[in-house]
């Protein structure tokens, strides 16, 4: 198998951001929430290609199925990296969302297959994900019959969702999604972690911004920039979010937390500026994998507690969103 060094959404998953940024529809930690109206109870495999597969968590609603799409990395059906830690993220996600009678569908991403099945792997490309997206949600409308597929995705996931989205969906949600481009935010991240190497970073992303494929590389660097990461880099750079969800012309609810410790909230303004008819939801206390974070020491544990259940707020403001859009 070839050997390939995974291109995470962000350089660190524990650098600190601004958390303090102008949001114009902050949630209510007083709100009421809706009861679910039952428990879940069930969900099964599909499989709609040899390299897509995923659970479909069943419910009474026959119209409406949420799409979730994992962020960055080897990443499953229910939101864990393949030999990192387990945090069961979009499992409990999925399930919240079935207890309030939405059907919810699940992947793993196309590198889990290719890992699990022990494959060469190629080159990673990033509009594989998108091409992925697109076919699941053709897949659920024209063999599965649902009339309104919703795009949800998280981190990385956003941009994939949200470039998927204009094709044939209904409604779209970011969950922790970047408003930045990435060359933006991995110089950033960078910066932060390795000032010393910021001239490098900037000539590296410069080069791979313009389209060009880069040889020189510092060997601190290779993890992020080696050849075998720099297709995926080159396309991902060139999708700048708030141009994407500019785009649409749907519903729209973008979600993010105050603990987010890898997406700060100001990147969830910058999409909102890009479509104002979007709405903006920040939960007090949630992270980036939608845990409810009182300290922060910890949030890093958080990572790696698949038991810990999710932030309650982000089921209800999902539901309330898809019901006032009767969805």
């Amino acid at each position: 198998m070839k050997k390939i060094l995974f291109v995470l959404t962000f350089v660190s998953a524990f650098t600190s951001n601004a958390q303090n940024a102008p949001i114009k529809n902050v949630n209510d930690k007083n709100a009421s929430i809706p009861e679910s109206k039952s428990q879940f109870n069930s969900s099964r495999e599909i499989k709609i290609t040899e390299n897509l597969v995923g659970d479909l968590y069943q419910a009474k609603n026959k119209e409406t199925v949420i799409l979730l799409i994992a962020g960055s990395g080897p990443t499953d059906r229910n939101g864990n990296s393949l030999g990192m830690a387990e945090n069961n993220s979009l499992k409990f996600l999925a399930q919240g969302l079935s207890e309030h009678e939405f059907n919810v569908f699940t992947y793993d991403k196309r590198v889990v297959s290719l890992l699990k099945n022990k494959s060469d792997l190629p080159d990673l490309d990033f509009q594989h994900g998108i091409e992925d997206a697109v076919t699941i949600v053709k897949f659920l409308k024209e063999k599965l019959k649902f009339k309104n597929v919703i795009i949800a995705g998280h981190s990385e996931g956003s941009l994939v969702g949200m470039v998927a989205a204009q094709k044939n969906a209904s409604a779209f949600i970011s969950l922790a999604g970047a408003g930045n481009s990435i060359d933006i935010i991995l110089a950033e991240q960078l910066n932060k972690q390795a000032p010393m190497l910021n001239d490098e970073v900037s000539r590296i992303l410069n080069q791979l911004k313009a389209g060009n494929r880069v040889t020189d590389v510092n060997p601190m660097l290779q993890g992020l920039f080696g050849e075998q990461n720099q297709t995926f880099l080159i396309e991902w750079i060139s999708l700048n979010p708030a141009e994407e969800i500019a785009k649409l012309r749907m519903p729209i609810l973008i979600i993010n937390g105050t603990k987010d410790i890898q997406v700060s909230v100001t990147e969830a303004e910058i999409l909102h500026q890009a479509n104002p008819k979007s709405e903006v939801v920040i939960i007090e206390n949630m992270n980036h994998i939608f845990k409810t974070i009182e300290k922060d020491e910890e949030n890093i544990k958080s990572y790696n507690d698949p038991k810990l259940p999710i932030n309650k707020e982000l089921v209800s403001i999902i539901t309330k969103f898809l019901q006032k859009n009767k969805f």
